[in-house]
């Protein structure tokens, strides 16, 4: 069979495609998530403040946050309070277990908010406004980090993420200027649908770098089946009371390393270079 220039071309376009849909797919996204519980709907979950998990959360302006209703029943998502009612700001209306809603923040402030349905779930996002979550302003102990109130970098890598396997989760906190920090306590959660996988409170590490690893995943990580991990920073120091930005919370989601539909598209391209080079008696090796 005669290869033509258009074939060729046709070819390499398909080639281009694929290599510009690998380039665009991330190996992992990150955003910021909210999980409502499995119980949230009964009282209870406000005693430990875990109606809404985390229950506050920072980020910049222009940012979005998305709430997940990881509970069996329907609940809300709307800013203001029980007491004094919605303010208008955002409202999810009534959405059903199992689904999500999503806001993106355009100005700063602290946002607070709670459901209609069940009042006791109350949550707030703090925008722009780095370190003034639910630790306060930062100024109730000596900063043996020197950091203060800066915002610190959470780096989260993590393994394979197959089916009936353990997950391991690797933390690292540093300054924004990259230097290491110590004495570092936070609390680290990750959940795959309505499955928590891992939850670790209270976690003090000496030198900000620490492993984690999770039950074996009820499935392997997917579109559909994602981890979602969420590492909300408690603050420096080895008693109490801390210090730092606390209340910085870091978001990350595990999905496949390629989606199906690319990965399907380089097959092709790869077969189609391959039959153009058998064709037309194109070499990719060296003549020895």
């Amino acid at each position: 069979m005669k290869i033509t220039m258009k074939t060729m071309t046709f070819f390499s376009i398909l080639t281009i495609v694929a290599a510009c849909l690998m380039a665009t797919i991330p190996t992992a996204s990150a955003e910021t998530t909210v999980s409502l519980p499995v119980g949230s709907a009964a009282p209870g979950c406000e005693e430990t403040n875990e109606c809404y998990i985390p229950e506050e959360v920072n980020v910049g302006v222009g940012e979005m946050v998305t709430w997940s209703n990881d509970d069996t029943a329907a609940h809300t998502v709307t800013s203001g309070s029980a007491a004094n009612g919605p303010d208008g700001v955002f409202d999810s209306s009534l959405f059903a277990a199992g689904t999500t809603f999503s806001h993106t923040f355009e100005e700063e402030g602290t946002f607070d908010y709670f459901c209609m349905v069940h009042p006791w779930m109350v949550g707030a996002v703090t925008v722009g406004l780095a370190g003034t979550g639910n630790g306060g302003d930062g100024d109730n102990g000596d900063d043996t980090n020197g950091s203060g109130d800066e915002e610190l970098m959470v780096e989260i890598v993590t393994g394979d993420a197959a089916q009936d396997e353990m997950l391991s989760i690797d933390v690292t906190f540093k300054t924004l200027d990259g230097m290491s920090v110590e004495h570092v306590n936070y609390d680290i959660m990750a959940t795959q649908g309505t499955e928590t996988i891992l939850d670790d409170k209270g976690v003090h590490d000496h030198d900000g770098v620490m492993n984690h690893m999770s039950v074996p995943l009820p499935a392997g990580a997917s579109d559909e089946m994602p981890v979602d991990i969420t590492v909300t920073f408690n603050g420096f120091g080895v008693e109490e009371p801390f210090t730092g930005p606390m209340g910085q919370v870091a978001t990350k989601q595990v999905v496949p390393e390629f989606g199906t539909i690319a990965m399907m598209i380089l097959a092709v391209a790869i077969i189609s270079i391959v039959a153009v080079s058998a064709k037309s008696r194109l070499s990719i090796m060296s003549r020895l």
